[in-house]
């Protein structure tokens, strides 16, 4: 759960608060979302509260309360509280241990993340002619099966519901940037975005400039790791002791990315969550080497940090195919 996941979060508890009529405000284009200071409450604060209070004749501490009431089983977040004149604080999940959380990966394999959590639900969608329509809704799809929800004709009630983002402008973008560069053009911005790197190809670019190539990259090198580590003569120890805090913790997050982006319909959230485990792969990745380098040999070390590796190329791979993107083996 990211600044701008949990920025999300909190302008969907906005416009349902609005909606059901808890709130009588309009609703902000942008909330922020900043790191809670020393000495305060949780992981992240926001002042939102404080903003709305004017507008909807409500103390802050009360219209918290709306907000925290609505998020507050939300995936991805352990708790929300209110402090202060009307704080917003949030604690986001505890780590789980490492060696555990490699080893469901390993298990589950690229349906990591996949679960029930929005089972019961039954959902069906008008089909979309514009392109981008077309593959937001493909996506959503594939993201609400994931998490248990039943996705068919006329499924919910006998009733169609329509996904309308921001349209793309370029008619011809599958033509020039093909498939995988071209689903990724439309679903990395939020469905509210216009698309961008369309027109100027950027996401055919081979280079650490395309978020592209670095999450499709970084899923090639730990299968490239696994490979070299074979012909070295060892395997993945999946008992892993490895102090990997970031990358551990946004795989620890995956199941909850799924399930909140499915349930908010918005497949940015999988693709951000992406970007990050890449980032935080080839950090993880320059700081501690998985493989021996010059004359050393395999260690208990390296066996624990190929673990880790193989469970975030196993991540990046189940992502991608939910996007309907490829995760070639070698780039």
């Amino acid at each position: 759960m990211t600044p701008a996941d949990l920025s999300t979060t909190v302008l969907h508890a906005v416009r349902r608060a609005v909606d059901e009529d808890a709130l009588r405000v309009a609703v902000p284009a942008r909330v922020r979302v900043e790191r809670t200071r020393p000495g305060g409450r949780g992981d992240y604060a926001c002042a939102v509260a404080l903003q709305l209070a004017g507008p909807a004749a409500l103390p802050a501490r009360d219209v918290a309360e709306i907000l925290r009431r609505r998020m507050a089983r939300t995936p991805g977040i352990a708790a929300v509280e209110v402090t202060g004149p009307g704080f917003l604080n949030f604690t986001l999940p505890a780590a789980r241990d490492l060696g555990a959380l490699v080893r469901t990966v390993r298990e589950h394999g690229t349906a990591y993340g996949h679960g029930d959590a929005l089972a019961g639900t039954a959902v069906s969608f008008v089909p979309a002619e514009e392109p981008r329509a077309r593959v937001v809704t493909d996506t959503v799809e594939r993201l609400l099966r994931s998490q248990g929800a039943e996705v068919g004709d006329r499924a919910a009630d006998g009733e169609a519901l329509h996904v309308h983002p921001v349209p793309a402008t370029d008619r011809d973008l599958f033509a020039r940037l093909g498939e995988d560069a071209a689903r990724w053009a439309l679903l990395r911005p939020a469905p509210h975005d216009r698309p961008r790197h369309t027109g100027n190809g950027v996401l055919l670019v081979q280079r650490e400039g395309n978020p592209l190539f670095r999450v499709r990259y970084a899923h090639a090198r730990t299968r490239a790791l696994s490979r070299n580590a074979g012909q070295l003569g060892f395997r993945a120890a999946y008992e892993c002791a490895v102090d990997a805090p970031a990358l551990g913790a946004l795989l620890a997050d995956h199941p909850a990315v799924l399930t909140a982006a499915a349930r908010y319909r918005e497949p940015d959230r999988l693709a951000r969550h992406l970007e990050a485990v890449a980032a935080a792969f080839s950090d993880f990745h320059d700081g501690a080497a998985p493989l021996p380098v010059g004359d050393e040999k395999p260690s208990a070390a390296h066996r624990s940090r190929l673990a880790l590796a193989e469970a975030a190329g196993t991540v990046l791979a189940g992502g991608l195919s939910l996007l309907g993107i490829s995760a070639p083996e070698v780039l």
